[in-house]
């Protein structure tokens, strides 16, 4: 019996949403890492939206009755509705290049029955090391030994 996808119903149909309006996104930080198996544990799942103002990021949001509130100096961007609790909205990623530069080399993987962009294992680490807050280097060795056995196994490109 295949293991069930680690998303709900309803978080698949919003990725499933993404992508049928052809949203250029990134799945980033420890939930793509998990995907790719490293062994970490996360309570949410960072996008990294090539445009938050394209018109098919708000159709998407729309389709699924999801409101997108814009940035303030307080509060960073974010999506209010079922299905987008999940999800956290990412403008910037620490040490890495452009968005266009680096979604050239994601990696696709399936989640339920939705096949989403996922930023590589190595540009993870690549960004932890570069935002060094004490959270990303505890996680490093744990990424870092994940690359290693991924390699050795020739499951890393």
């Amino acid at each position: 019996m295949a293991a069930p996808p680690p998303l709900t119903d309803k978080e698949q149909a919003f990725l499933r949403a993404l992508v049928e309006e052809d949203v250029r996104f990134l799945i980033v930080g420890l939930a793509a890492a998990a995907l790719q198996g490293a062994p970490a544990v996360t309570q949410d799942v960072d996008l990294w939206i090539d445009s938050l103002s394209s018109p098919n990021f708000r159709r998407a949001l729309k389709k699924l009755g999801i409101v997108y509130v814009e940035p303030t100096m307080q509060n960073p961007p974010l999506m209010v509705g079922e299905g987008a609790e999940l999800f956290d909205l990412v403008v910037h990623m620490h040490g890495l290049e452009s968005f266009d530069q680096e979604a050239v080399h994601a990696k696709k993987i399936a989640i339920g029955d939705v096949d989403v962009d996922v930023l590589p294992l190595e540009r993870i680490i690549a960004s932890k090391r570069a935002t060094n807050r004490p959270k990303d280097r505890a996680i490093l060795p744990v990424l870092e030994d994940t690359l290693r056995v991924l390699s050795r196994r020739g499951t890393d490109d």
